[in-house]
């Protein structure tokens, strides 16, 4: 049933997962706030998303954004510049999106900085926003949870290799044999198409598979974070100085989800 459900997915596209560490010295910027500073530090492993972000604050693209969506125990999130005062109604980002660079060394840790986007059924390909970003609150996890959520990230990836394998033209003859056995409602057939596909799917993933190392499992256990986003978002740095100043804001009074007063911050580069 499982592997029925896994062959009828919408098509999309599998992004590569990365599992190598740039030593390479980090870029970091400060982004100040109403409420203090945070200094974080761009990935070298998420290069899109790090030079975009660095172009953006150079250009004082953020200056005077606010935090406009702020929820305790999950994430602060800004970098819309519709949040500016005067420029409500506007755009809320750049015009563009980023391709997802998704890496499974970096997780949604406390203090991880990550790029917001749109959701799945809009954005298959989970593209993140060119603006908007946030910072992981977060809460903490047991070994038991991590499981289950690694069981999940692994069919997730399962699901969207399947979607590719169907997409591509040489895989026509099973696309059109798997259309015509659900239209005829042919479940010996609908059978016969799972049972060779999914060698060739297990061949793939045989190192695609995630997993929480030692050190991320502790990480949750201890400091916390958003395990459920892992593989889904972009994590393009880290908070390194200010993590309590991220306490503040997502403490902060608020209506719905919006701080009151507004949180507004400016981001600059540092080194």
């Amino acid at each position: 049933m499982m592997k029925r459900a896994l062959l009828l997915c919408a098509f999309g596209v599998l992004t590569t997962l990365s599992f190598a560490q740039d030593d390479t010295l980090r870029t970091r910027l400060v982004i100040e706030t109403d409420s203090g500073n945070i200094t974080v530090e761009l990935y070298n492993e998420t290069p899109l998303h790090k030079e975009n972000f660095i172009k953006l604050a150079n250009e004082g693209f953020y200056d005077g954004v606010t935090f406009h969506r702020v929820i305790e125990r999950f994430m602060i999130q800004g970098g819309n510049p519709a949040t500016k005062e005067g420029q409500e109604g506007k755009p809320d980002g750049p015009g563009y999106t980023i391709p997802a660079e998704l890496n499974g060394n970096f997780v949604h840790k406390k203090g991880a900085l990550c790029a917001a986007r749109q959701g799945d059924n809009v954005n298959p390909q989970r593209a993140s926003s060119g603006s908007q970003f946030y910072i992981v609150h977060g809460r903490k996890f047991e070994d038991k949870d991590l499981d289950m959520l690694e069981q999940r990230i692994n069919q997730d990836i399962r699901n969207k290799a399947m979607q590719a394998f169907f997409a591509r033209k040489e895989n026509k003859e099973y696309l059109d044999r798997l259309k015509a056995a659900k239209q005829e409602a042919n479940q010996e057939e609908l059978k016969a198409v799972t049972d060779e596909v999914t060698p060739m799917i297990d061949a793939w993933m045989e190192n695609k598979h995630f997993s929480y190392s030692e050190e991320q499992r502790e990480v949750y256990k201890t400091l916390g974070g958003a395990p459920h986003l892992d593989m889904q978002y972009t994590i393009f740095g880290e908070v390194v100085d200010g993590l309590d100043v991220v306490d503040k804001i997502a403490g902060c009074p608020k209506q719905g989800e919006m701080p009151d007063p507004a949180i507004r911050m400016n981001i600059r580069v540092v080194e």
